[in-house]
């Protein structure tokens, strides 16, 4: 056995609890840092892992007609296959109409040339079976109904399709229908706070034709999947569509820019689980580093006796680093096990919902390449602070603090003057301390706090005001479709609706389809009616006056390449136009668009284009305060008196989608302020318990001098109230920059509309915060500096 062997092992008898906390720690630093490298990797990689197996759909066409002609579409150059899917709806017994979309039973093209989803559980259900179903995961988290279950489908009766308003209450079959298998793809996806939904099979669709409004009453509408995924071949598909369909009015989902919109959200989200990643080794580095350099430098003084008696300095490294770099070691390996057993909890967010393979997946190349060069890291330490023990001079002359000496010439008492040299003076040999370590972690908390909880406050500010994604109001109602009107509209209804004391605006807003060379827009007339204008968020610009002027959605203005001021050429079905583009504003989600995707026209300029509608739905602005539950109940009643309808329908409108989106990137940030937190407590700890024990010796002098038991105390709490405020200084205005920046870069990646957050209860305890956390670090070194042996200590020395 070597010297380095038995140094070992006479290192693990007398210091066994020391290095088992070392290799704790590295283990611990160790599985945060390859836990959330695998995350991200894992997430940033869901959705192109998820639609490499499941043969994804190009483009989701919208004719929202009854017998369109898909074989004609079938034919088409480019296409490879098509899945006509059924506007239809049914109810699942026990779940409230609110709670539960409508449902699209697919026929047999879709689940296997289109969208072929991965099953998480069970099997596809049988197409030549009614009584077979699919679930998405959420509904079995919503309501406990998974594979094995039954649920119960209620149909309508073919006369229910006939009535003038949509079928409400089913009249028609019950159908038992078994849960045979949980899917996912980027179709058959929850979006983020979705209940979830059931999937039938096509046989359900051709066992119940009538009872589903086939034929004459149902809109059939499709996904298409194209040989290429390229712009030309989309732009050659719309082409062609218009040519076979006679009609420039079809609206079309682009699944490939869906797919690029989610891609920058999953690069978010990984984004911040790698800077997560970042700051936990940033942590490691400071906290486990000085461990490593203590027991390192401690070795190497206990072998002072050895060189002297010719132990060459190659063998004096060797020997000094094998203790705890073997510690290190095993700490990694422990980290490297921990963060496999950790990856079935990724991914996180988004992430999560286009998972194709959820469940235990240990990433090898990140814990073996992430092992090895943390590995490296613990062994460089070791190696770098056992040569700068073992060379001639170690710990030469140290540069005084400028701050001391001109405190030291402004008269401060000597206490202070000595804590401020114990916070800003590194010092030398024996006496040296960690006085940049302690700073950069003082800063880094305080930034990492301030920074966390602006970014915070940003995202809370989002959650509680869905007009940052356009949505400025509260109730909604749809009264006609496809150029029919299900109740009397016009000046009379939206009066009635403007009337009630709690509603500031209506918008009776048409949704059309306007053709342009590069697609069709989804297109809102703005006809306003009440005590205000209805409010609109607009990001640049205004909204239209004219007929001849256009106001486009920020996602819509960049695929059609324009901006405020520039011009652009639309079809309608009632005309054409050149119209110029005056403002870049939010829409609302009216079925076929969302906030981000669309058009507003004037009322006129509306009719002067499009002939009838798609949809017809009116947006019903509230006054701050008032409860749109219970404005909905009264309009409800109220409106439909006043038309002799009945009961009007309104609905409270929910909050966006996005908004939990938003949500999913929230913990990330807090948690890297949490971290960075942590590294300024220990980097912080470290510096003031480290300056107490290594001069000692100046402490003894000053005691012998006369300094009181009272002055020693404020000796250590001066250097921890100067960490604080050199903390506060930088990283108050660092953290609410970068808090700011990165709130930023979300609102342009969603997008919403920014406003700079402002953490107003983090900017008012962030000083008394900081000052009274450092000091109760403070507390202990100053108990035991003032209770210090003065004799014993100067003749030890």
């Amino acid at each position: 056995m070597g010297l380095a062997g038995m140094w070992v092992g006479l290192e693990l008898r007398r210091r066994w609890r020391s290095l088992l906390v070392l290799a704790l720690l590295v283990a611990v630093s160790a599985g945060v840092v390859l836990t959330a490298v695998a995350g991200a990797r894992r997430g940033a990689s869901a959705l192109d892992r998820l639609l490499a197996v499941t043969a994804p759909a190009t483009l989701a066409v919208l004719p929202n007609q009854p017998g369109f002609d898909w074989d004609a579409v079938r034919a088409l150059p480019g296409v490879e296959a098509v899945a006509e899917f059924a506007v239809t709806s049914f109810r699942v017994d026990d779940i409230t109409p609110e709670d539960y979309p409508d449902g699209f039973p697919m026929d047999r093209e879709a689940m296997s040339a289109v969208e072929r989803p991965v099953v998480l559980e069970g099997r596809l259900p049988d197409p030549d079976r009614a009584d077979e179903v699919a679930v998405t995961p959420a509904f079995t988290r919503s309501y406990g109904v998974g594979v094995g279950d039954t649920v119960d489908l209620r149909l309508y009766a073919p006369e229910q399709f006939a009535a003038p308003a949509p079928p409400d209450v089913p009249g028609g079959p019950l159908v038992r229908a078994t849960v045979v298998g949980t899917i996912r793809s980027f179709w058959f996806v929850d979006q983020p706070g979705a209940l979830g939904t059931v999937q039938p099979s096509a046989g359900l669709l051709e066992r119940y034709p009538a009872q589903l409004g086939l034929p004459g009453f149902t809109n059939v509408n499709a996904l298409v999947r194209l040989t290429a995924d390229d712009p030309a071949s989309i732009a050659a598909f719309r082409s062609g569509l218009a040519q076979v369909s006679g009609r420039t009015d079809i609206e079309m989902f682009d699944q490939v820019e869906e797919a690029a919109k989610a891609r920058a959200t999953l690069g978010f989200e990984a984004a911040s689980l790698l800077a997560f990643a970042g700051a936990a080794l940033l942590a490691a580095t400071v906290l486990v580093g000085q461990a490593i350099a203590r027991h390192t430098t401690a070795a190497v003084a206990d072998l002072d006796v050895l060189r002297a008696l010719g132990l060459e300095r190659a063998a004096a490294l060797r020997t000094a680093v094998a203790a705890p770099v073997l510690a290190a070691g095993v700490g990694v390996l422990a980290g490297a096990a921990a963060a496999a057993a950790a990856s079935p909890l990724f991914p996180l967010g988004t992430a999560a919902l286009l998972e194709p393979r959820p469940g235990f997946a240990p990433d090898p190349l990140v814990l073996g390449v992430g092992s090895a060069v943390l590995a490296a890291l613990c062994l460089g330490g070791a190696v770098a602070a056992a040569a700068a023990a073992l060379r001639p001079g170690a710990g030469g002359n140290a540069r005084p603090s400028a701050v001391a000496a001109l405190a030291a010439r402004a008269g401060l008492p000597v206490p202070v003057l000595v804590g401020l040299r114990f916070a800003l003076e590194p010092g030398r040999g024996r006496s040296a301390l960690p006085v940049r370590p302690a700073l950069v972690g003082a800063v880094g908390g305080v930034l990492g706090v301030l920074g966390a909880l602006t970014f915070s406050a940003g995202v809370a500010d989002a959650a509680a005001h869905p007009e940052r994604f356009g949505q400025t109001h509260r109730l909604e109602s749809f009264v006609g479709f496809n150029g029919e009107d299900y109740l009397p509209t016009g000046p009379a209804l939206t009066a009635a609706i403007a009337a009630d004391p709690d509603v500031l605006a209506v918008v009776d807003a048409p949704v059309g389809v306007l053709d342009t060379a590069r697609g069709a827009v989804s297109t809102f007339a703005y006809g306003s009616t009440g005590r205000e204008p209805f409010p609109t968020v607009v990001l640049s610009g205004r909204m239209p006056q004219a007929p001849d002027e256009i106001a486009l959605a920020p996602r819509t203005a960049a695929e059609q390449d324009a901006a405020v001021g520039d011009t652009l050429a639309v079809t309608g079905t009632a005309g054409s136009a050149t119209l110029r583009v005056t403002g870049i504003a939010f829409v609302p989600y009216a079925g076929h668009n969302n906030y981000d995707d669309g058009a507003w026209l004037t009322a006129d300029g509306y009719t002067a284009l499009i002939a009838g509608f798609k949809f017809h739905p009116l947006f019903v602005a509230l006054r701050p305060g008032a409860d749109p539950e219970v404005v909905a109940g009264r309009l409800a009643a109220d409106v439909g008196a006043a038309l002799g309808v009945g009961e009007f329908p309104i609905m409270v409108t929910p909050p966006p989608v996005e908004a939990t989106v938003i949500r999913n990137v929230q913990v990330l940030p807090v948690a890297l302020g949490g971290f960075l937190a942590l590294l300024a407590v220990g980097a912080v700890g470290h510096a003031l318990a480290t300056a107490v024990r290594r001069r000692r010796h100046d402490v003894a002098v000053l005691r012998a001098f006369g300094m009181t038991r009272r002055q020693v105390r404020t000796v250590v709490v001066t250097q921890a109230t100067v960490l604080a405020a050199v903390g506060l200084l930088l990283g108050v205005p660092l953290g609410v920059a970068v808090g700011r920046v990165v709130w930023r870069l979300v609102a342009d990646i969603t997008p919403l509309q920014y406003l700079a957050p402002v953490a107003v209860p983090a900017l008012l305890l962030a000083a008394p915060v900081a000052v009274l956390v450092a000091n109760a670090l403070a507390a202990p070194p100053g108990r035991r500096a003032a209770r210090l042996r003065i004799a014993h200590v100067l003749r030890a020395e």
